[in-house]
Protein backbone atom coordinates (compact mmCIF):
# COMPACT_ATOMS: atom_id res chain seq x y z
CA UNK A 1 0.00 0.00 0.00
CA UNK A 2 2.90 2.33 -0.60
CA UNK A 3 1.52 5.74 -1.50
CA UNK A 4 3.30 9.00 -2.02
CA UNK A 5 2.71 11.40 0.84
CA UNK A 6 3.69 14.95 -0.12
CA UNK A 7 4.06 17.54 2.59
CA UNK A 8 2.24 20.85 2.33
CA UNK A 9 3.98 24.09 1.40
CA UNK A 10 3.70 26.35 4.47
CA UNK A 11 2.34 29.87 4.18
CA UNK A 12 4.89 32.63 4.18
CA UNK A 13 3.46 33.77 7.50
CA UNK A 14 2.83 30.25 8.74
CA UNK A 15 2.37 29.90 12.49
CA UNK A 16 4.97 28.16 14.61
CA UNK A 17 4.16 26.37 17.87
CA UNK A 18 5.33 29.45 19.77
CA UNK A 19 2.96 31.88 18.03
CA UNK A 20 -0.05 29.76 17.05
CA UNK A 21 -3.19 31.66 17.95
CA UNK A 22 -6.57 30.19 18.86
CA UNK A 23 -9.60 31.57 17.02
CA UNK A 24 -11.62 33.92 19.19
CA UNK A 25 -14.68 32.67 21.04
CA UNK A 26 -17.78 33.21 18.93
CA UNK A 27 -15.85 33.16 15.65
CA UNK A 28 -17.89 31.86 12.72
CA UNK A 29 -17.62 28.18 11.80
CA UNK A 30 -15.90 28.85 8.46
CA UNK A 31 -13.45 31.31 10.04
CA UNK A 32 -12.43 28.76 12.66
CA UNK A 33 -11.88 26.15 9.95
CA UNK A 34 -9.74 28.52 7.94
CA UNK A 35 -7.76 29.62 11.01
CA UNK A 36 -6.97 25.98 11.82
CA UNK A 37 -5.90 25.13 8.26
CA UNK A 38 -2.83 25.39 6.10
CA UNK A 39 -2.24 24.85 2.36
CA UNK A 40 -3.19 21.35 1.23
CA UNK A 41 -1.04 18.63 -0.25
CA UNK A 42 -1.46 15.63 -2.53
CA UNK A 43 -2.50 12.12 -1.55
CA UNK A 44 -3.04 9.46 -4.20
CA UNK A 45 -6.48 8.19 -3.11
CA UNK A 46 -10.06 9.37 -3.39
CA UNK A 47 -10.59 8.39 0.28
CA UNK A 48 -14.38 8.72 -0.02
CA UNK A 49 -14.70 5.92 2.51
CA UNK A 50 -12.24 4.08 4.72
CA UNK A 51 -10.25 1.02 3.66
CA UNK A 52 -9.90 -0.04 7.32
CA UNK A 53 -12.24 -2.98 7.83
CA UNK A 54 -10.92 -3.20 11.41
CA UNK A 55 -11.86 0.37 12.32
CA UNK A 56 -14.32 -0.62 15.07
CA UNK A 57 -12.01 -3.11 16.81
CA UNK A 58 -10.86 -0.42 19.27
CA UNK A 59 -14.36 0.37 20.58
CA UNK A 60 -13.97 -1.98 23.55
CA UNK A 61 -10.62 -0.41 24.40
CA UNK A 62 -12.10 3.09 24.29
CA UNK A 63 -14.80 1.91 26.67
CA UNK A 64 -12.40 0.20 29.08
CA UNK A 65 -10.15 3.28 29.21
CA UNK A 66 -13.24 5.48 29.63
CA UNK A 67 -12.22 7.73 26.77
CA UNK A 68 -15.10 10.20 26.79
CA UNK A 69 -15.78 13.87 26.13
CA UNK A 70 -13.06 16.45 25.60
CA UNK A 71 -11.63 17.14 22.19
CA UNK A 72 -11.41 14.67 19.32
CA UNK A 73 -8.94 15.00 16.42
CA UNK A 74 -9.02 12.68 13.43
CA UNK A 75 -8.13 12.26 9.77
CA UNK A 76 -10.11 10.98 6.80
CA UNK A 77 -13.81 10.70 5.96
CA UNK A 78 -16.77 9.34 7.93
CA UNK A 79 -15.12 6.61 10.03
CA UNK A 80 -14.49 9.52 12.38
CA UNK A 81 -18.23 9.72 13.06
CA UNK A 82 -18.28 6.24 14.59
CA UNK A 83 -15.50 7.18 17.02
CA UNK A 84 -17.27 10.47 17.76
CA UNK A 85 -20.54 8.65 18.47
CA UNK A 86 -18.73 6.49 21.04
CA UNK A 87 -16.55 9.15 22.65
CA UNK A 88 -19.14 11.96 22.60
CA UNK A 89 -16.58 14.76 22.51
CA UNK A 90 -17.38 18.37 23.22
CA UNK A 91 -15.73 19.28 19.94
CA UNK A 92 -14.26 17.31 17.03
CA UNK A 93 -11.77 18.53 14.45
CA UNK A 94 -11.22 16.48 11.31
CA UNK A 95 -7.92 17.31 9.65
CA UNK A 96 -6.49 15.96 6.43
CA UNK A 97 -3.67 16.97 4.12
CA UNK A 98 -6.12 16.88 1.18
CA UNK A 99 -8.40 19.91 0.84
CA UNK A 100 -10.81 17.52 -0.87
CA UNK A 101 -11.44 15.98 2.54
CA UNK A 102 -12.62 19.35 3.85
CA UNK A 103 -15.03 19.58 0.92
CA UNK A 104 -16.30 16.07 1.62
CA UNK A 105 -16.80 16.94 5.29
CA UNK A 106 -18.89 19.94 4.21
CA UNK A 107 -20.99 17.54 2.12
CA UNK A 108 -21.51 15.31 5.16
CA UNK A 109 -22.38 18.34 7.31
CA UNK A 110 -25.01 19.47 4.81
CA UNK A 111 -26.48 15.95 4.70
CA UNK A 112 -26.74 15.82 8.49
CA UNK A 113 -28.45 19.18 8.59
CA UNK A 114 -30.98 18.18 5.96
CA UNK A 115 -31.75 14.78 7.53
CA UNK A 116 -33.87 14.00 10.56
CA UNK A 117 -32.75 10.37 10.84
CA UNK A 118 -30.51 7.67 9.38
CA UNK A 119 -32.96 6.73 6.65
CA UNK A 120 -33.16 10.29 5.35
CA UNK A 121 -29.39 10.67 5.60
CA UNK A 122 -28.66 7.57 3.53
CA UNK A 123 -31.38 8.53 1.09
CA UNK A 124 -29.73 11.91 0.52
CA UNK A 125 -26.22 10.45 0.42
CA UNK A 126 -27.06 7.64 -2.02
CA UNK A 127 -29.68 9.51 -4.13
CA UNK A 128 -32.24 6.78 -3.58
CA UNK A 129 -35.82 6.82 -2.36
CA UNK A 130 -36.13 7.03 1.44
CA UNK A 131 -37.27 3.98 3.44
CA UNK A 132 -40.66 5.46 4.34
CA UNK A 133 -41.96 2.07 5.47
CA UNK A 134 -39.24 1.76 8.13
CA UNK A 135 -39.30 3.37 11.55
CA UNK A 136 -36.28 5.56 12.39
CA UNK A 137 -35.20 2.96 14.99
CA UNK A 138 -35.28 0.08 12.49
CA UNK A 139 -32.34 -2.35 12.60
CA UNK A 140 -29.43 -1.28 10.45
CA UNK A 141 -29.77 -4.47 8.39
CA UNK A 142 -33.25 -3.31 7.37
CA UNK A 143 -31.82 0.01 6.23
CA UNK A 144 -29.06 -1.56 4.16
CA UNK A 145 -31.55 -4.05 2.67
CA UNK A 146 -33.77 -1.16 1.59
CA UNK A 147 -30.96 0.70 -0.14
CA UNK A 148 -29.64 -2.49 -1.71
CA UNK A 149 -33.06 -3.04 -3.28
CA UNK A 150 -33.41 0.53 -4.58
CA UNK A 151 -31.62 2.12 -7.51
CA UNK A 152 -29.74 5.34 -8.09
CA UNK A 153 -32.03 8.06 -9.39
CA UNK A 154 -30.20 10.76 -11.43
CA UNK A 155 -33.21 13.08 -11.23
CA UNK A 156 -33.28 12.71 -7.45
CA UNK A 157 -29.54 13.41 -7.40
CA UNK A 158 -30.03 16.60 -9.42
CA UNK A 159 -32.92 17.83 -7.29
CA UNK A 160 -31.16 17.12 -4.03
CA UNK A 161 -27.98 18.63 -5.40
CA UNK A 162 -29.74 21.98 -5.50
CA UNK A 163 -30.82 21.62 -1.87
CA UNK A 164 -27.30 20.67 -0.87
CA UNK A 165 -25.80 23.66 -2.64
CA UNK A 166 -28.15 26.01 -0.84
CA UNK A 167 -27.21 24.39 2.45
CA UNK A 168 -23.50 24.60 1.66
CA UNK A 169 -23.91 28.32 1.00
CA UNK A 170 -24.99 28.81 4.62
CA UNK A 171 -21.66 27.57 6.03
CA UNK A 172 -19.78 30.76 5.18
CA UNK A 173 -16.97 29.25 3.10
CA UNK A 174 -15.81 31.03 -0.04
CA UNK A 175 -16.35 28.02 -2.29
CA UNK A 176 -15.50 28.26 -5.97
CA UNK A 177 -17.43 26.65 -8.78
CA UNK A 178 -14.64 24.08 -8.92
CA UNK A 179 -15.24 23.32 -5.24
CA UNK A 180 -18.96 22.84 -5.83
CA UNK A 181 -18.16 20.59 -8.80
CA UNK A 182 -15.84 18.50 -6.61
CA UNK A 183 -18.51 18.14 -3.93
CA UNK A 184 -21.07 17.14 -6.59
CA UNK A 185 -18.61 14.57 -7.97
CA UNK A 186 -18.19 13.02 -4.53
CA UNK A 187 -21.94 12.97 -4.00
CA UNK A 188 -22.53 11.36 -7.39
CA UNK A 189 -19.92 8.68 -6.64
CA UNK A 190 -21.90 7.64 -3.56
CA UNK A 191 -25.08 7.58 -5.59
CA UNK A 192 -23.82 5.57 -8.53
CA UNK A 193 -21.98 2.96 -6.45
CA UNK A 194 -24.43 2.86 -3.55
CA UNK A 195 -23.48 0.52 -0.74
CA UNK A 196 -20.95 -1.18 -3.04
CA UNK A 197 -18.70 1.89 -2.94
CA UNK A 198 -15.07 1.09 -2.10
CA UNK A 199 -11.93 3.05 -1.33
CA UNK A 200 -9.84 3.72 -4.45
CA UNK A 201 -6.23 4.59 -5.11
CA UNK A 202 -5.22 6.51 -8.21
CA UNK A 203 -3.36 4.40 -10.76
CA UNK A 204 -3.81 1.12 -8.88
CA UNK A 205 -6.73 -1.34 -8.82
CA UNK A 206 -8.82 -1.72 -5.65
CA UNK A 207 -7.44 -4.33 -3.27
CA UNK A 208 -9.51 -7.38 -2.45
CA UNK A 209 -9.51 -6.52 1.25
CA UNK A 210 -11.03 -3.04 0.85
CA UNK A 211 -14.43 -3.07 2.55
CA UNK A 212 -17.55 -1.74 0.87
CA UNK A 213 -19.64 1.02 2.39
CA UNK A 214 -22.10 -1.73 3.34
CA UNK A 215 -19.33 -3.63 5.16
CA UNK A 216 -18.33 -0.53 7.11
CA UNK A 217 -21.91 0.22 8.16
CA UNK A 218 -22.51 -3.37 9.32
CA UNK A 219 -19.06 -3.93 10.87
CA UNK A 220 -18.82 -5.00 14.51
CA UNK A 221 -16.36 -4.50 17.32
CA UNK A 222 -14.37 -7.32 18.90
CA UNK A 223 -17.28 -8.16 21.20
CA UNK A 224 -19.63 -8.59 18.24
CA UNK A 225 -21.49 -5.31 18.79
CA UNK A 226 -22.52 -3.15 15.87
CA UNK A 227 -20.84 0.20 16.51
CA UNK A 228 -21.01 2.26 13.32
CA UNK A 229 -22.59 5.69 13.68
CA UNK A 230 -25.29 4.35 11.35
CA UNK A 231 -25.86 1.15 13.36
CA UNK A 232 -28.36 2.84 15.67
CA UNK A 233 -30.49 5.95 15.63
CA UNK A 234 -28.97 6.97 18.97
CA UNK A 235 -25.43 6.95 17.58
CA UNK A 236 -26.52 8.86 14.48
CA UNK A 237 -28.24 11.53 16.56
CA UNK A 238 -25.13 12.04 18.72
CA UNK A 239 -23.15 12.93 15.60
CA UNK A 240 -26.01 14.93 14.08
CA UNK A 241 -26.37 16.99 17.25
CA UNK A 242 -22.68 17.90 17.16
CA UNK A 243 -22.94 18.79 13.47
CA UNK A 244 -25.94 21.04 14.12
CA UNK A 245 -23.92 22.87 16.80
CA UNK A 246 -21.01 23.38 14.38
CA UNK A 247 -19.01 21.13 16.69
CA UNK A 248 -17.37 19.07 13.93
CA UNK A 249 -14.84 21.36 12.26
CA UNK A 250 -12.97 20.36 9.09
CA UNK A 251 -9.40 21.58 8.62
CA UNK A 252 -6.61 21.11 6.10
CA UNK A 253 -3.19 20.21 7.38
CA UNK A 254 -0.19 17.93 7.77
CA UNK A 255 0.06 16.13 11.13
CA UNK A 256 3.78 16.98 11.21
CA UNK A 257 3.33 20.52 9.90
CA UNK A 258 4.17 23.79 11.60
CA UNK A 259 0.85 25.59 11.30
CA UNK A 260 -2.42 23.64 11.42
CA UNK A 261 -1.79 21.19 14.27
CA UNK A 262 -0.17 23.82 16.54
CA UNK A 263 -3.16 26.09 15.84
CA UNK A 264 -5.58 23.28 16.74
CA UNK A 265 -3.68 22.61 19.96
CA UNK A 266 -3.83 26.32 20.82
CA UNK A 267 -7.56 26.39 20.05
CA UNK A 268 -8.28 23.50 22.42
CA UNK A 269 -6.07 25.01 25.11
CA UNK A 270 -7.76 28.40 24.81
CA UNK A 271 -11.15 26.75 25.23
CA UNK A 272 -10.00 24.59 28.13
CA UNK A 273 -10.77 21.36 26.27
CA UNK A 274 -8.32 18.46 26.73
CA UNK A 275 -7.58 16.15 23.83
CA UNK A 276 -9.04 12.71 24.54
CA UNK A 277 -8.62 10.86 21.23
CA UNK A 278 -6.42 11.39 18.18
CA UNK A 279 -7.23 9.15 15.21
CA UNK A 280 -4.25 9.08 12.87
CA UNK A 281 -5.29 6.16 10.60
CA UNK A 282 -1.96 5.04 9.07
CA UNK A 283 -0.59 8.54 8.46
CA UNK A 284 2.33 7.82 10.80
CA UNK A 285 3.53 5.25 8.26
CA UNK A 286 3.95 8.02 5.66
CA UNK A 287 5.46 10.41 8.19
CA UNK A 288 8.01 7.73 9.01
CA UNK A 289 8.89 7.37 5.33
CA UNK A 290 9.23 11.15 5.03
CA UNK A 291 11.39 11.43 8.16
CA UNK A 292 8.77 13.55 9.93
CA UNK A 293 7.98 11.48 13.03
CA UNK A 294 9.96 13.88 15.23
CA UNK A 295 7.81 16.80 14.10
CA UNK A 296 4.66 14.74 14.65
CA UNK A 297 5.75 13.97 18.22
CA UNK A 298 6.62 17.59 18.96
CA UNK A 299 3.19 18.67 17.70
CA UNK A 300 1.61 16.06 19.96
CA UNK A 301 3.29 17.63 23.00
CA UNK A 302 1.46 20.91 22.34
CA UNK A 303 -1.98 19.56 23.18
CA UNK A 304 -3.70 19.83 26.51
CA UNK A 305 -4.44 16.17 27.18
CA UNK A 306 -6.73 14.12 29.33
CA UNK A 307 -4.77 11.62 31.50
CA UNK A 308 -6.25 8.75 29.46
CA UNK A 309 -5.88 10.40 26.04
CA UNK A 310 -5.16 7.91 23.25
CA UNK A 311 -3.93 7.61 19.69
CA UNK A 312 -6.13 5.45 17.45
CA UNK A 313 -4.15 4.12 14.50
CA UNK A 314 -4.47 1.57 11.74
CA UNK A 315 -1.67 -0.73 10.58
CA UNK A 316 -1.91 -2.62 7.29
CA UNK A 317 -0.75 -6.12 6.44
CA UNK A 318 1.51 -6.41 9.49
CA UNK A 319 0.89 -9.25 11.98
CA UNK A 320 0.53 -7.82 15.48
CA UNK A 321 -0.83 -9.21 18.77
CA UNK A 322 -4.02 -7.18 18.22
CA UNK A 323 -4.56 -8.46 14.66
CA UNK A 324 -7.81 -10.29 13.96
CA UNK A 325 -7.77 -13.22 11.50
CA UNK A 326 -9.37 -12.33 8.19
CA UNK A 327 -8.58 -8.60 8.42
CA UNK A 328 -5.82 -6.92 6.42
CA UNK A 329 -5.74 -3.99 8.83
CA UNK A 330 -5.20 -3.88 12.59
CA UNK A 331 -6.58 -1.13 14.78
CA UNK A 332 -4.40 -0.07 17.71
CA UNK A 333 -4.84 2.12 20.77
CA UNK A 334 -1.88 3.77 22.44
CA UNK A 335 -2.01 6.10 25.44
CA UNK A 336 -0.46 9.40 24.33
CA UNK A 337 1.54 9.79 27.53
CA UNK A 338 2.95 6.29 27.01
CA UNK A 339 4.01 7.18 23.47
CA UNK A 340 5.73 10.40 24.56
CA UNK A 341 7.53 8.58 27.39
CA UNK A 342 8.77 5.88 25.00
CA UNK A 343 9.96 8.55 22.59
CA UNK A 344 11.79 10.47 25.31
CA UNK A 345 13.49 7.24 26.41
CA UNK A 346 14.70 6.63 22.85
CA UNK A 347 12.52 3.56 22.31
CA UNK A 348 10.59 5.08 19.39
CA UNK A 349 12.53 6.43 16.44
CA UNK A 350 10.86 4.64 13.56
CA UNK A 351 7.40 3.58 12.45
CA UNK A 352 8.37 -0.04 13.13
CA UNK A 353 9.11 0.84 16.76
CA UNK A 354 6.09 3.10 17.00
CA UNK A 355 3.55 0.35 16.28
CA UNK A 356 5.26 -2.14 18.61
CA UNK A 357 5.80 0.01 21.68
CA UNK A 358 2.96 0.39 24.15
CA UNK A 359 0.11 -0.06 21.65
CA UNK A 360 -2.66 -2.63 22.03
Amino acid sequence: MLRRFLLFLPLTLGLTPACAQAPASGTAFSEISEALSEPGGYFDTDNLISNEASYLHVIGGLDSLEVRGGGYLGVGPDQNFSYIARIRPEIAIIIDIRRDNLLQQLLFKALFQLSRNRGEYLSLLLSRAPPEELAPEAPVEALTAHFDSSTYDPQLFAARGERLRRQLDTFGFDLSEEDFATIARFHEAFGRAGLDLRFQSFGRPPQYYYPTLRDLILERDRAGRQASYLASEEAFQIVRSLQLRDGIIPAVGDLAGSRAVPAIAAYLRERGIPLTAYYTSNVEFYLGNEGSLDEFIENLRLFPRAPNAVIIRSVFRTPLPASVPGYASTQLLQPIDSLLKAYDEGRVRSYYELIRTGAF
